[in-house]
C-alpha cells in the first residue's frame, strides 16, 4: 500500500517521522511518498518536496506564494492520477486541510495526525475536519472530547513527546563540553523553528540579553538553532552574544536556570523537562490584530493550557514591549523561589499527557484502520 504523507512544520516533521518509523516496523510493506522535513527525509520516504519553504505566516511574498501553489497543485495531480491509496496529513493545517478536502472529493480515506488548534481560533476549520477527515489523532488530553462533541471522529492515545524529550548529558559534562561556568546562571533562548519566527525573535532576544549585561548581571547566554534553519547574518550576530548550539535542545533546557521560548511546541518540551521559562509571542502586525479578535483561550503556551494554570509567564511583545519582557526575565532570573514553584507545578505535566508509548498505540490503531479500508474497497494503486 502506498500512503501520501504531508507535513510542513518542524514539530510536524518530528511527529510524522515517529509515526512512519513505527508503522514501517509493524508493517514493512507500507510505502510512503509526500512532503517532509529533515527527519522524514532521513527515512526511506520518497520526498517529493521539502517542507521548509512551504510554511507561511502573515502575508507571504509573491515567490513564496507561487511555490506554495505549485506544490499544492502538484499534490493534487498525484491524487488525480491515483498514485496513492491513502492520505496521512500531519499538522500544517493551512495546506493540509486543502488537501483533505480535495482527496476526500476523489474518494480517498483521509487520516489527520495532530489536530489544528481550532479550540483556540479559526473554528470554521471544525467543519472541514468533520466533512473531509475519516480519523483524527489528537495529542492534547482535552482535544478528544472537544472534537467528538463537534462530530469529528477523534482518538487520543497520549502525547508522542513524552517518549522523545529525554536529556542525556549530566550537568558536569554539559558545562565541560560547552565551556560554561558551573556557578554562573545559564539563560537559554529559543527563537523558533521557522525562518520568519527567527527573523522576529533573534533581535528581541539579543536586546533582552543586552539589557541584562548592561546592568552587569553575571549570566551565561545560550541560543538554540532549530534543525533545518539556514545560516544568515542574524545567526552571525547571535553568535557574537551567545553560544549558539544545534540539535541539543533537551540538554540545554535541562541545564538552564531560565529559558526564553518563542511560543510553540518547545514550550511543551520545556514543560516536560521542568525548565522554568518565559514564553514570548510575537507576530506580524496584521496577524497580531487578527489574533487579538479571534483567539478564544486564556493561555498561549501548551503547559499553561494543559494544566489550566498560569505557570509560565506569557509575554506578547506587541502588547508588553521589550521593556516588559526584559523585566519579567530579570525578575525570574533572580527569583529562585518562583522558579522552584514552576518546577513543582510542571511535575504534573507528564502525567496529564501520558502514559508513554503514544506513537506505538497510534500506529497500531492506524494499521487497524488500514485493514478495515482494505477489506471495504480495492486499493487504488498496484
Amino acid at each position: 500500500m502506498k500512503i501520501l504523507v504531508i507535513t510542513g512544520e518542524l514539530s510536524g516533521d518530528l511527529y510524522a517521522y515517529l509515526l512512519v518509523k513505527k508503522l514501517r516496523e509493524l508493517l514493512p510493506s507500507l510505502h510512503f511518498i509526500g512532503i517532509g522535513g529533515p527527519r522524514l527525509r532521513s527515512l526511506d520516504v520518497d520526498i517529493l518536496f521539502s517542507a521548509e519553504p512551504l510554511s507561511l505566516v502573515g502575508i507571504p511574498d509573491f515567490s513564496r506564494l507561487k511555490r506554495y501553489l505549485f506544490v499544492l497543485n502538484r499534490i493534487k495531480d498525484i491524487l488525480r492520477k491515483r498514485q496513492v491509496d491513502l492520505v496521512l496529513l500531519v499538522d500544517f493545517p493551512g495546506f493540509n486541510l486543502r488537501i483533505a478536502k480535495f482527496a476526500k472529493g476523489l474518494g480517498y480515506p483521509v487520516v489527520y495526525f495532530v489536530a489544528p488548534q481550532v479550540w483556540a481560533w479559526y473554528r470554521r476549520r471544525i467543519n472541514l475536519l468533520r466533512k473531509y477527515v475519516d480519523l483524527l489523532y489528537v495529542v492534547l488530553p482535552f482535544e478528544e472530547e472537544f472534537f467528538k462533541s463537534h462530530g469529528v471522529r477523534a482518538k487520543y492515545f497520549g502525547h508522542p513527546l513524552l517518549d522523545v524529550v529525554k536529556p542525556h548529558l549530566s550537568a558536569e559534562l554539559f558545562y565541560e563540553v560547552y565551556g560554561l561556568k558551573e556557578n554562573v546562571p545559564v539563560i537559554s533562548f529559543f527563537p523558533g523553528s521557522r525562518e520568519s519566527e527567527v527573523a522576529r525573535h533573534i533581535p528581541i532576544f539579543l536586546e533582552v540579553y543586552r539589557r541584562l549585561k548592561e546592568k552587569n548581571i553575571e549570566v551565561q547566554g545560550l541560543m538554540v538553532k532549530a534543525l533545518g534553519l539556514k545560516e544568515s547574518p542574524l545567526w552571525e550576530e547571535a553568535r557574537r552574544a551567545f553560544k549558539v548550539l544545534e540539535s541539543i535542545q533537551y540538554d540545554v533546557l535541562k541545564h538552564s536556570d531560565l529559558a526564553v521560548l518563542a511560543s510553540g511546541t518547545i514550550t511543551l518540551e520545556a514543560g516536560l523537562i521542568g525548565t522554568p521559562s518565559v514564553v514570548v509571542y510575537s507576530l506580524p502586525p496584521l496577524v497580531y490584530h487578527l489574533a487579538k479578535r479571534l483567539v478564544k483561550v486564556p493561555f498561549i503556551s501548551l503547559p499553561n493550557l494543559i494544566l489550566q494554570k498560569a505557570i509560565y509567564p506569557e509575554i506578547i511583545v506587541e502588547r508588553e514591549g521589550l521593556k516588559g519582557l526584559a523585566k519579567v526575565v530579570e525578575e525570574l532570573l533572580f527569583d529562585e523561589e518562583k522558579r522552584g514553584e514552576m518546577k513543582e507545578a510542571l511535575a504534573r505535566l507528564p502525567i496529564e499527557v501520558g502514559p508513554p508509548g503514544a506513537i506505538w498505540r497510534i500506529a497500531e490503531d492506524f494499521i487497524t484502520f488500514i485493514e478495515l479500508f482494505k477489506h471495504q474497497s480495492r486499493p487504488l494503486t498496484d
